[in-house]
């Protein structure tokens, strides 16, 4: 029976280990004030009828702190890729000169700033209810295994572990969160 607990407890970890990776993924694409690539990381574009990440039909460059530039690889690419910006809705309007694309990120305000860090939290949250929904999944293995004849004590000790897991994960969102929100208030 151990064993069987032992595996509960290192898949639980390990999933609330991607939980927190995608948090991490997702907190990255909430710009903060500086141009960073990853930010066009989710926009995908139509290249010859298959829907291809900007990052693999042009070369993206930080060329300062509030501007990107992006240099397809094929020049009869930038219409489709300056559309697929637009139609991101990320609050940012590429230019295009003909060779590259180029997008000025505007100076934060007070309020977008705001709004950023209220769509941190929404992240934080939906991270926090993955935990959880872990921790759900993980007692109920664990209750069926005391169906199955485990003591009631070794099963209390089981439950208090994930637990613990799952606090020190939740501890862990609220780290990621505070950081965020130090970094988009920062001006």
């Amino acid at each position: 029976m151990s064993e069987e607990l032992e595996y509960i407890k290192s898949e639980t970890e390990a999933l609330m280990k991607k939980a927190i990776d995608h948090l991490e993924v997702e907190l990255v694409k909430i710009r903060a004030g500086k141009a960073n690539p990853t930010m066009l990381d989710g926009i995908v574009i139509d290249y010859y009828g298959s829907p291809t990440p900007i990052a693999q039909v042009g070369n993206i460059v930080v060329l300062d702190a509030r501007t990107l530039s992006i240099q397809p690889w094929e020049k009869n690419m930038l219409q489709p890729i300056e559309r697929a910006i637009i139609a991101a809705n990320i609050g940012i309007n590429p230019q295009n000169d003909g060779n590259n694309i180029r997008i000025f990120l505007p100076p934060l305000t007070e309020e977008r700033r705001k709004e950023l860090v209220k769509k941190c939290n929404a992240e934080g949250e939906n991270g926090k209810i993955s935990i959880r929904n872990i921790r759900r999944d993980s007692i109920e293995q664990i209750k069926k295994l005391q169906k199955e004849g485990l003591s009631e004590d070794i099963t209390k000790d089981a439950e208090t572990i994930i637990q613990d897991l799952t606090n020190r994960f939740t501890a862990l969102i609220e780290k990621h969160l505070q950081v965020k929100e130090k970094e988009i208030m920062a001006v």
